[in-house]
């Protein structure tokens, strides 16, 4: 039976070869590409699930390509990967629309249950019929859609999925190290930047709403009304 497709993007042909092999062996199609403008080209036609996108690619770099996808609403999940381990570059892939980083080497073993994580969550369906009502929040989980006031959000899958646990309990501290367990799937080791990127786009696009998402200094995040 055949799974996802995952787009590889990295010019490092010993790079490529590796997580190709780690992530056919659970059964994912991959295919790969050596530069950003190839990537694009790829996207269009492939259309992958998933794509592997290292900073430091000939002619149009990673960032460059993240932010093109976004800016023409492509909705594909996307780790991408940073040979060096600081923050900057980090916090400008989530920025741009990232999904998730990994840095340079990483374990081939967790690029594979970062890459399942995250399709997984994108995937996964609810009992039919639930919905979640917090002041002028509505979540329909069934079609995984979030309304305010009427309008629809326009969320990504870890978005949604952090606002749909802040919802189910609102008025609860979650720490960050519960949301990221919860809404990734897997431990961050620590790399807690991540839900704070995240909560920020969702306060971004929760903007007018009687809804807050508070922060708890030294804790984490609630949702309140």
């Amino acid at each position: 039976m055949t799974s996802e497709l995952i787009l590889l993007v990295d010019d490092e042909p010993s790079i490529v070869q590796l997580a190709r092999m780690y992530l056919e062996r659970e059964n994912f199609r991959v295919e790969s590409a050596g530069d950003g403008e190839e990537a694009m080209e790829s996207v269009k036609r492939l259309n992958p699930a998933l794509i592997v996108l290292d900073v430091m690619i000939p002619k149009l770099d990673g960032f460059e390509v993240c932010r093109r996808l976004r800016a023409g609403d492509n909705p594909v999940a996307i780790i991408m990967l940073t040979a060096r381990d600081e923050d900057i570059d980090k916090i400008l892939g989530l920025e741009l629309g990232a999904d998730d980083y990994m840095t340079k080497p990483f374990n081939p073993r967790e690029l594979v249950a970062r890459v399942k994580a995250i399709l997984r969550r994108a995937e996964r369906t609810t009992q039919a019929g639930t919905s979640i009502h917090v002041g002028d929040l509505a979540i329909d989980t069934e079609r995984r859609e979030v309304h305010i006031g009427g309008q629809t959000l326009d969320l990504r899958t870890q978005e949604f999925e952090l606002l749909l646990i802040l919802a189910g309990q609102p008025g609860r501290v979650f720490t960050r190290e519960q949301l990221l367990q919860q809404a990734w799937g897997f431990d961050f080791f620590g790399q807690t930047r991540t839900v704070d990127v995240h909560i920020a786009h969702l306060r971004r696009k929760m903007t007018g709403s009687s809804v807050n998402i508070e922060t708890v200094t030294g804790i984490g995040y609630k949702l309140v009304d």
